[in-house]
């Protein structure tokens, strides 16, 4: 390796992505094109980044089986930046087992962290925490350390440990530091305000207010009845009863909860469950069934008793009852958690994340374009859809120069 690649290298993991290009700008040598397109990705050009990699890759002889894996799991880390869930995880492991296996442990447990983050995204937990466990962080260097302890602050927060997710995080933040990264460091401080936002609101006795994902541990972990409108199912300590399937139910039991320990009319349980507005003896008879099947699913938490109105519930032992809804609810608001983290999806990407098809996903993208909450570029296959900016404003009007009347 010549030293203008050293160099450049030594530039790159310091995150100095102007300093490497001065150095290998004009040269079109495997090694020189596997830089620069790691540059590329550091400045944000990731379409020029995945050209210049693809063709380092292919120009390394059969011989540069690690160079040419190391180049495999930088496109690997572009299609995760650009959410492009549809690139193959396979030549992912596979280029990991050759770094593994030809001893470039750095970079083997750089793609680990790759797929760990990838099996967050798509909510494959139990997955990502099998792989995160069989990784040993100690040889990292602090760049590298950084990653693995975000990844492992990912898999903590979304079990709802928040105090593994803050030792995570702060061991991540003094890798960052050691690292001397500006980017890597911001991407920290954003993961770690996580967990001082808002995660959930409690709706308690007719009054509500926000909890932070700490608060939500600890409700969660007490005796206390939760209706959790956050996963649809019906919780008190460890004893879980899932509603995922049978949303009919889990209105009724909602409602039920929302208006406790008074009871809740018939009429206002069918419009609810039912939408309807005008109840016959057919929507009478479909509650009556429906609440003794939310009656029998409940029964070791609470009891549904009738009452001259309707029906109420009543906790076992005098437990306290609540319901734990997200922050705002709205239709399709799982695709607009995706998208608030401000990168820009394919509608492909989306659906994979959501586990739905690929048609529900574009329905659900049109409804909320239409309502000016999502906004698209490109067409066809390259069409990406992101949030609109948080403020507008006429940009022209910043431009410097005088105004045509003037």
């Amino acid at each position: 390796m010549d030293s203008l690649i050293t160099a450049a290298a030594q530039a790159l993991a310091v995150g100095d992505a102007l300093g490497a290009m001065k150095r290998v700008a004009l040269r079109d040598d495997p090694p020189a094109l596997a830089l620069r397109g790691i540059a590329m990705a550091q400045l944000g050009d990731l379409t020029r980044a995945k050209m210049l990699l693809k063709s380092a890759a292919r120009a390394f002889g059969p011989r540069e089986a690690v160079a040419r894996a190391r180049c495999i799991v930088a496109e690997a880390e572009i299609a995760l930046v650009s959410r492009d869930l549809t690139w193959p995880e396979k030549a992912l492991e596979a280029a990991r087992a050759t770094l593994e296996k030809r001893g470039d442990r750095v970079n083997a447990a750089h793609a680990r962290n790759l797929q760990v983050r990838r099996l967050l995204l798509i909510g494959r937990l139990d997955a990502a925490e099998r792989l995160l466990a069989d990784l040993d962080p100690s040889p990292l260097p602090p760049a590298a350390r950084a990653g693995h302890e975000l990844a492992a602050a990912g898999v903590a927060i979304r079990r709802l440990r928040t105090e593994p997710a803050r030792a995570a995080l702060a061991r991540a933040a003094q890798a960052a530091l050691k690292a001397d990264i500006p980017a890597l460091a911001v991407e920290v401080r954003d993961a770690a305000r996580v967990l001082e936002a808002p995660a959930a609101r409690l709706i308690d006795g007719g009054t509500e207010h926000l909890l932070q994902l700490q608060e939500v541990e600890a409700l969660l972990a007490s005796d206390t009845l939760v209706i959790d409108a956050c996963r649809n199912v019906v919780r008190a300590g460890a004893q879980i009863v899932p509603l995922a399937s049978r949303q009919v139910l889990f209105t009724l039991a909602r409602a039920l909860a929302e208006a406790a320990p008074s009871d809740v009319s018939r009429s206002a349980l069918l419009a609810r469950a039912f939408r309807a507005r005008h109840a016959d003896e057919s929507h009478r008879a479909r509650l009556r069934v429906e609440i003794g099947r939310l009656r029998a699913a409940l029964a070791g938490l609470a009891e549904i008793k009738a009452t001259s109105h309707g029906f109420t519930l009543q906790p076992h032992g005098g437990r306290k009852v609540v319901v734990l809804a997200p922050p705002v609810e709205e239709e399709h608001a799982f695709l607009l958690a995706l998208l608030a983290d401000g990168e820009s999806w394919s509608s492909t990407a989306l659906a994979i994340a959501l586990s739905l098809s690929p048609r529900t996903v574009q329905r659900a993208l049109d409804a909320l374009g239409a309502a000016g909450k999502v906004q698209y570029f490109g067409n066809g296959r390259a069409r990406r859809w992101m949030m609109p900016p948080v403020v507008d404003f006429p940009t022209t009007l910043l431009l410097p120069g005088p105004l045509p009347s003037e």
